[in-house]
């Protein structure tokens, strides 16, 4: 009941604000629930949509997603190729020179982005046979390029599709005859993967699925037999039986590294499975449901307005949100969605797509902005990649509203806002997502994400393991994650809301980042608790994996409550321990910083409003604005409050504690604010 009258107030309040004209204070629940799953949703009353929604929303969100494919990301493929083609290996975009600045997939995502204008180009269109000698002129150019593993799957997923159109045959096929030769040899999984175990070539899990399709794509068009494609998919299922209890892709042999392609890996699975019509035993089938239905019972729970994806972790930006649209269109296919899930999804899925065209691309520069204006991405996504990832992006948003338009949704508008709301209220306010543990047992460590639903604003607490060359950066902390709220950056390790301990004998840096046991939840009303312990603290050593350091253990406890979060932690050394220095940073989007006294902050503009510590001596607010350090997926971080503490005794317990208030109810936009 308590629930029903408060979404019951928010409906006034919105109808209230529409009637007086009234700004954007309102946004979070606001509709009624839907009826029971398994009847499609009805449409919700027409109850005003509150300001701050409209505002958060992209304005193509109830607009069909074929026609943004059609009407946005279909003419930029064409400029490019036009671009392509004019220039040759000398293609320049915004200063890059692209097929010179080291991105090894590149050829292969020439071929499947520019792929797509012969597909959906008549032959009787006058711009046809310029696609089809362009697209063979260009295939000439880029055969030699250096084209590794995605680039290599990319290529392959092309030619099987130009094959199944008759584009590989003819006096004039697509790609001429010596290059198609060349592409035999070279397109092959054993480049990163060895034959004799089929084991990965120092390559994130992931590459399993990389492996297994270009395997299977090869068996297809003739070049190789079935058993390398059927052994790989195996040793991909074998590493989840063995590593993924609940049904998540740990992205390293045990270590505990789950990330946005710890949900991505199985739609993309089930995306080749699709793609290539292979069937699998009864058995396998079961299981690669199942373990679908786990990342889509994980985005339901995240879903938001703006069309926002995964917001923590690696290799962020643009496919943080096509990593669920990949999800979702394999689940609508595979059937493991009810009636109303399919058109919740396919809404969704049509927010990510306007959201690539109205923030990720940017006019102004003519390509997707990932690297620039305060935008920042990890190295591995680096800006010589431009072209790639313009291609890229492009066809995993083109391939996946190709699967809802056999689906019949093509031209189809999503459901209303209204009833889109509603779906989203009816989700739970807090969950915990197992990914690992949770066992008891002594030597084994909890990796779960934990999601915080304050009426439309998605709050996530990761609580993983970066492993190997990620564990010491701020993106894996166990700290809040919100968008264009909290955020990490890419590939820096500045102390974001966790402390760091500087040891006076000179030891790397000690955080409490990779050992968590005793992961739990509570929820009471609108409050949340969170409650884990570490064991031992975590060596900051770049590039390696955690070492661990027993000197310190500690206890955390978050509540999450609407409009606040609360952290506190208790470090107990083993023995007294000289601390050289103790650090801890929050760099927020908001900016006015104003010192109230005893460590305690106010903003005048952004979603925070509030910031105050104990635990740590002096603390400051620093612009920082312009430090490429605190450059978000999305945008620049405004303001650091840097607190410190100088040489001192750690001999008894410390404790640590922190209050973060931010505006409730508020809804994250497609940018920061």
């Amino acid at each position: 009941m308590q629930r029903t009258r408060l979404v019951a107030s928010m409906i006034a309040g919105a109808a209230l604000l529409a009637a007086c004209g009234g700004g954007g204070g309102g946004g979070a629940s606001f509709v009624p629930l839907p009826p029971a799953a398994n009847s499609p949703p009805p449409e919700a009353p027409e109850t005003p949509v509150p300001p701050e929604v409209q505002a958060a929303q992209p304005k193509l969100s109830n607009t069909p997603m074929d026609e943004i494919v059609g009407s946005h990301l279909l003419p930029t493929l064409d400029r490019l190729f036009k671009q392509v083609r004019a220039q040759g290996e000398n293609t320049k975009i915004l200063d890059v020179e692209v097929f010179k600045g080291g991105d090894k997939f590149l050829p292969g995502k020439v071929a499947i982005g520019f792929s797509y204008l012969l597909l959906n180009t008549p032959a009787s269109d006058p711009k046809y046979a310029s696609y089809l000698d362009g697209y063979r002129e260009i295939a000439d150019t880029t055969v030699d390029m250096t084209n590794d593993s995605w680039g290599i799957y990319y290529y392959m997923s092309a030619l099987w599709k130009l094959k199944k159109a008759g584009l590989l045959d003819g006096a004039k096929p697509a790609i001429g005859a010596a290059t198609l030769a060349k592409l035999k040899t070279q397109l092959n999984w054993t480049a990163f993967v060895r034959p004799a175990d089929y084991s990965l070539i120092d390559l994130p899990t992931n590459y399993y699925g990389v492996a297994f399709s270009i395997a299977r794509l090869r068996h297809l068009m003739g070049w190789e037999g079935p058993e390398a494609s059927e052994a790989l998919l195996q040793k991909m299922i074998n590493h989840y039986k063995t590593f993924s209890a609940f049904g998540f892709s740990d992205e390293t042999d045990g270590g505990g590294r789950f990330d946005r392609y710890s949900v991505l890996l199985i739609g993309e699975i089930m995306q080749r499975l699709i793609e290539t019509g292979m069937t699998v035993s009864a058995e396998d089938e079961a299981l690669l449901k199942g373990w679908l239905r786990q990342s889509v019972d994980l985005i339901k729970v995240r879903m938001n307005p703006a069309g926002n994806g995964v917001d923590y972790g690696r290799s962020l930006a643009g496919y943080a949100d096509t990593a669920f649209a990949e999800v979702l269109s394999a689940a609508e296919h595979m059937n493991v969605l009810n009636d109303e899930e399919k058109q919740i999804a396919y809404a969704f899925a049509t927010r990510i797509a306007a959201k690539y065209v109205e923030f990720w691309y940017d006019a102004d520069l003519g390509s997707l902005n990932m690297w620039f204006k305060g935008r920042r991405t990890d190295s591995y996504r680096g800006k010589g990649r431009i072209l790639g990832e313009n291609l890229s992006l492009s066809h995993q948003l083109i391939y996946t509203n190709n699967l809802w338009k056999s689906a019949g949704y093509a031209q189809k508008a999503p459901v209303s806002t209204q009833t889109f709301l509603a779906y989203l209220d009816s989700q739970p306010r807090a969950t915990l997502t197992k990914f690992a543990g949770f066992d008891g047992g002594a030597s084994t460590y909890d990796r779960g994400l934990v999601t915080y639903r304050d009426g439309l604003r998605v709050i996530s607490l990761p609580v993983v393991n970066g492993a190997k060359t990620y564990h010491y950066t701020n993106p894996y902390f166990a700290i809040p994650h919100s968008y264009n709220m909290l955020s990490g950056v890419a590939d820096t390790q500045w102390p974001q809301l966790q402390p760091r301990f500087t040891v006076a004998t000179g030891s790397q840096p000690l955080i409490p980042a990779a050992y968590q046991k005793n992961l739990k939840i509570a929820e009471a009303g609108q409050v949340l608790t969170v409650s884990y312990d570490q064991d031992a603290m975590d060596r900051a050593t770049s590039g390696n994996d955690p070492i661990k350091d027993t000197r310190i253990t500690s206890s955390t406890r978050y509540t999450f409550e609407p409009g606040r979060i609360t952290r506190v932690d208790t470090y107990t050394p083993s023995a007294a321990l000289d601390i050289a220095k103790l650090e801890l940073e929050f760099g927020s989007y908001s900016d006015g910083a104003s010192a109230l006294g005893g460590n305690r902050f106010a903003f005048a503009n952004g979603d925070v409003q509030g910031f105050e510590i104990e635990g740590l001596q002096d603390c400051a607010a620093v612009d920082v604005r312009e430090n490429a350090d605190y450059n978000t997926p999305t945008g620049a971080l405004k303001t650091s409050i840097r607190c410190s503490t100088p040489a001192f005794s750690l001999a008894a317990p410390l404790t640590i504690k922190w209050v973060l208030e931010y505006r409730s109810p508020s809804v994250a936009g497609i940018a920061p604010k």
